[in-house]
């Protein structure tokens, strides 16, 4: 007897792994993850500042990612789904809510000034040092690389790497 079929088993990328073309693109990646993974920063704050990333441009692909991720991690279910909410919601420490702003002032548009006001930046900097300021924007650029490629590309949610794409 077969089991039936969900639809995510039927789930097409857009697209074809794109490390045929472009096999540099892993050295990139293992670079971004490298300098990000150093140590500065927790790296469930890295999970998270990408997860919020995936949620604000829609990202079923990394929201899916991080939220496992994070569940590898061992982070409750509570952390994992207040990242949505965020600002309001008691899980979260003083320097991850910083972080969460920050990826949000990024990502947002401002119409009325700066993404990322001199405000902003001095309570990140309460928080974090210079390295680790530097890791935290390079793991905001390093989420910020790959969105288009979720966006465009469709890789399949919730399949590893390497096995994320159809064709």
């Amino acid at each position: 007897m077969s089991t039936p079929t969900t639809e995510q088993d039927n789930l097409q990328s857009r697209l074809p792994d794109p490390s045929q073309f472009f096999p540099e693109v892993a050295t990139i990646a293992g670079a971004m993850a490298k300098a990000t993974l150093n140590g500065a920063i927790p790296h469930t704050t890295i999970n998270l500042v990408q997860l919020r990333a995936g949620q604000i441009v829609g990202s079923t692909y990394h929201t899916v990612r991080q939220t496992g991720l994070l569940r590898k991690a061992g982070e409750t279910e509570e952390r994992i789904t207040a990242v949505a909410s965020w600002q309001d919601a008691p899980y979260f420490t003083d320097a991850e809510r910083v972080a969460l702003e920050l990826v949000e002032a990024v990502l947002t548009p401002n119409p009325f000034g700066e993404r990322v006001p001199d405000e902003l930046y001095a309570k990140a900097a309460a928080h974090y040092d210079d390295k680790a300021l530097w890791t935290l924007t390079i793991a905001i650029g390093q989420i910020c690389f790959f969105i288009p490629v979720a966006l465009i590309a469709k890789p399949i949610p919730g399949k590893p790497l390497g096995k994320n794409y159809s064709r």
